[in-house]
């Protein structure tokens, strides 16, 4: 069986298993001051061309997430975010249990817009008792989404500035960043999200490492007693160097990039076979996730072999899937997986 229905199959990159390896005989001190996790934080610093930026290393996605948005909001404020996003369907209410509402807003292709934020922010500022339902206070985005799908520097910007305006916060959930930064048709950098963001993370877990994110705060409001929040929700790692590490492995050479672009480029080959057999996508991504729907007699085919992700049925006898390519996915396993498509046609 070969694996298409996420990123996270592998263990990690050569790269960050040397990296990991050489660490055997050392010891280093605890909880993230270590000089692994130093070193990991002035490269993405230097990356994001901004000196004063707080860096900070976690485990996994949703465990950012929701210590992000924990020290983010008082108690009565909400997180908008896509009714797709992860914090929204993924996280097993998470970001609830921290007791902040998350207010979900439709999309068809997992972004937000400006104008969408804009209008939750005044519906609550212009009820005359307002202090009857909660504040919103943070913008949640993800890139790519969870559609696969990434933004332009122009709609950050925007959204970015209907953040400022309405005195809102802007987090970008990046457990999927590298795969937006090597986006065939991207214009953002690391530095453009440490630029137009309150606060955004680099993900490690889908793109390469064992485990770990690395969170990258600009707005010195969040960054305050970051290190309290981490340890009061369970994400501060004794062993902290284990992640430094793997970010400095990854970070260097472009390696992060160039094993981004590679999945990409596995995805676009999937992409390419499901066109010539004229199916449609659910919606159009340049990232490592495809999405395409398929004729129930084609999946199961295709389930003898390979697996997938399971979307929505479109109608008696078509669903909606998702195939999802890594860092670490083999070509062989892509054109044996599109001759079988183009074979069933």
């Amino acid at each position: 069986m070969r694996f298409f229905h996420n990123d996270y199959n592998e263990m990690c990159h050569p790269a960050v298993l040397r990296e990991l390896t050489t660490l055997a005989d050392t010891q280093n001190i605890g909880y993230g001051v270590d000089d692994h996790c130093k070193e990991a934080a002035d490269i993405i610093r230097k990356l994001c061309k901004n000196d004063n930026l707080a860096v900070h290393f976690l485990v996994g996605g949703t465990q950012t997430n929701l210590t992000v948005i924990a020290a983010s909001l008082r108690p009565h404020q909400a997180v908008i975010a896509a009714d797709s996003g992860h914090i929204s369907i993924h996280e097993t209410g998470a970001i609830e249990a921290t007791g902040h509402k998350v207010l979900e807003l439709p999309s068809t292709d997992g972004k937000l817009r400006p104008e969408q934020i804009a209008r939750v922010a005044r519906s609550q500022s212009d009820t005359m008792d307002a202090e009857h339902t909660v504040q919103p206070r943070m913008v949640y985005i993800s890139h790519p989404t969870e559609l696969g799908t990434t933004y332009t520097k122009a709609e950050l910007t925007a959204i970015f500035q209907a953040c400022k305006e309405y005195d809102l916060r802007l987090f970008v959930d990046g457990a999927r960043m590298g795969y937006g930064l090597a986006a065939a048709d991207t214009d953002l950098t690391l530095a453009d999200f440490a630029e137009l963001t309150d606060v955004f993370y680099i993900g490690g877990t889908k793109v390469g490492a064992m485990f770990g994110e690395a969170v990258v705060i600009s707005n010195p409001d969040i960054a305050r007693d970051f290190r309290y929040l981490i340890k009061q929700r369970g994400g501060m790692l004794a062993k902290g160097w284990l992640l430094g590490a793997q970010f400095k492995a990854l970070l260097q050479d472009d390696l992060y990039l160039k094993i981004s672009a590679h999945a990409n480029l596995m995805a676009d080959k999937l992409r390419c076979s499901f066109t010539k057999c004229g199916y449609p996508q659910l919606v159009e991504s340049r990232t490592n996730q495809v999405f395409p729907v398929l004729p129930d007699s084609l999946l199961q085919a295709i389930s003898q072999s390979f697996t997938f992700t399971e979307m929505h049925r479109v109608d008696e006898s078509h669903r909606a899937v998702r195939f999802c390519t890594s860092w670490a996915t083999k070509e062989e396993d892509v054109s044996a997986l599109c001759a079988l498509i183009e074979k069933f046609r």
